[in-house]
């Protein structure tokens, strides 16, 4: 087990190493999948060539990562921590399919693989990829018109990356409900929550986030016709892409200038930007971007007349739209190709064009292209004298222009908001009061620590101080025996000293002296 923890940790590690030195180094990471050893290593190489490869690629390299996982997941017992590793990679590649199907316009399959990825997320108790699922998920659901529906899904992932505390998927949250709000024409709403997602954005730098939320307000001033603050907003985004070298971004900017500059009917201007954005987007392989920069210069040439251009470019889009899937551009070169005709007065082409953008739009669900395309038939059956399609598509126009904009989407959104206002209220009130508990808890602690540390230090010094006076007074004790031991000893030596001396007085006195003797012993000597 401590192996295979390991193991994991290195592939974390991995993960993170390739997302910051490989993330401009694919060939590096192909070599990388080359070598590596282990399966799990191979689902994360895989994971990030889906990342940072382009969109080509990257779905390629998604779909090896969709089939190495649910093959492992199959191999793997349900309870062990390596089958839960596969199932988060597994998930993470629904939902990257998911998210190609909504660029592609293709919204029931985009719900279908999101709802898988969401019900895995759920089971792992995984939190921010069931955020993600949800942003998906609000996102079609928004495409598709269905307000009421897309703005629960936005506040509920708003509010799990709330709890988990990351700035950037708020901010990416705050930006996706902002732009609702725009479409519902609430103005100071989507610039509300605009302005809240750019200023976290700013916080983390996230440069790449800060550009996009600048397109996002220049296109609201866009909307509300003051092209020269959208322009202002768009350039600066332009500047932040080009500082950092971001080719995708860098291409978006430039379109969305162009696109300024042909609304105010600048062509020559508008046409240079958007001839930019268009060989940009070839470089690097972005058919979609591609696609959206060739209509509008077919509008461009619309607008001067040159209908043979207009269809060329319109042409070329429709084209390249039809080859990657990517039906919310087939639908507008549709429209815009069967519009052309019908102002040539090729009523038929015009009809099977506009009615081939009519059925895909009702097949996916585009109210505004549905509300477009009937606009055009509707057009097309008044010249043809057939009133009673005309009148058919007239009622389908008001239908859709109604489902856009009606009073019950708007109602739907301000209900959310004031459901979200009061949950957040709720949410931040229980935060605070867990916060004043939480102090108020940890000053009774310290006071209570604080009590028991005087008590305890008091203690300690009461019992020192008896140690010190116990000793004190056994220091006394025995000095007080030794100093009358010592007048014992003193008394004791005085006395032998005096026995001594008046021994030796006695012993002196009983003893002749040697003169004495000697004298004796020589008077003895002469006798004998």
């Amino acid at each position: 087990m401590k192996k295979y923890l390991k193991h994991i940790i290195f592939n974390l590690a991995f993960l993170i190493l390739n997302s910051f030195c490989f993330s401009q180094n694919v060939d590096s990471l192909k070599l990388a999948l080359k070598n590596a050893k282990h399966d799990t290593t191979r689902c994360n190489v895989l994971s990030v060539l889906a990342a940072v490869a382009s969109d080509e690629e990257g779905t390629k390299f998604n779909e090896q990562l969709l089939k190495l996982s649910e093959s492992k997941i199959k191999l793997t017992q349900k309870s062990s921590s390596e089958r839960k590793v596969y199932l988060v990679h597994y998930a993470a590649a629904l939902n990257t399919i998911g998210v190609i199907y909504i660029n592609k316009g293709d919204f029931q399959k985009g719900l279908d693989y999101n709802f898988k990825s969401l019900k895995i997320y759920e089971e792992l108790g995984n939190k921010m990829g069931i955020a993600k699922s949800m942003l998906n998920i609000a996102s079609i659901y928004h495409d598709q018109g269905d307000v009421s529906k897309a703005l629960d899904y936005h506040f509920k992932s708003l509010k799990i990356k709330q709890e988990l505390g990351g700035k950037k998927e708020i901010a990416k949250s705050l930006n996706n409900i902002a732009v609702i709000y725009d479409n519902q024409g609430d103005i100071p709403k989507a610039l509300e929550y605009h302005s809240k997602s750019l200023k976290l954005r700013e916080e983390i730098g996230d440069n790449n986030g800060i550009a996009l939320s600048l397109n996002n307000i220049g296109f609201i001033y866009n909307n509300q016709g003051d092209a020269s603050k959208a322009l202002e907003y768009f350039k600066k985004s332009l500047k932040i892409q080009e500082k950092n070298g971001i080719k995708k971004g860098i291409a978006i900017s430039l379109n969305n200038i162009g696109v300024i500059y042909k609304n105010r009917g600048e062509y020559s201007k508008a046409k240079e930007y958007l001839l930019k954005s268009l060989k940009i987007g070839e470089e690097i392989g972005d058919k979609i971007g591609v696609a959206a920069s060739l209509k509008n210069i077919g509008i461009i040439y619309e607008n001067q007349g040159d209908i043979r251009k207009a269809m060329e470019y319109y042409s070329k889009s429709l084209k390249i739209a039809e080859e990657v899937g990517h039906k919310r551009g087939v639908v507008g070169s549709l429209c815009s190709i069967g519009y052309l005709y019908y102002q040539q007065g090729n009523l038929k082409e015009g009809l099977t064009y506009t009615t081939r953008a009519l059925n895909i739009s009702r097949e996916l669900g585009f109210p505004e292209a549905i509300k477009n395309s009937a606009t055009t038939l509707k057009l097309i059956y008044q010249k043809q004298n057939k009133y009673k399609e005309a009148f058919e598509m007239y009622e389908l126009e008001l239908k859709m222009r109604d489902s856009i904009n009606n009073q019950e989407t708007q109602k739907a959104a301000i209900k959310k908001q004031m459901q979200y206002t009061y949950e957040k209220k709720e949410l931040e009130n229980k935060a605070e009061q867990d916060k004043k508990d939480t102090i108020a808890k940890a000053e009774l602690k310290q006071k209570e620590n604080e009590r028991n540390y005087f008590i305890a230090g008091f203690g300690l010094v009461a019992i020192l101080a008896l140690f010190i006076l116990r000793g004190y007074k056994q220091k006394q004790k025995a000095n007080a025996i030794i100093l009358h031991q010592k007048h014992l000893v003193d008394e004791k030596q005085k006395e032998i000293l005096d026995s001594i001396y008046y021994a030796r007085k006695i012993q002196l006195a009983l003893l002749p002296s040697e003169k004495y003797i000697d004298k004796n012993l020589a008077q003895l000597n002469k006798k004998s």
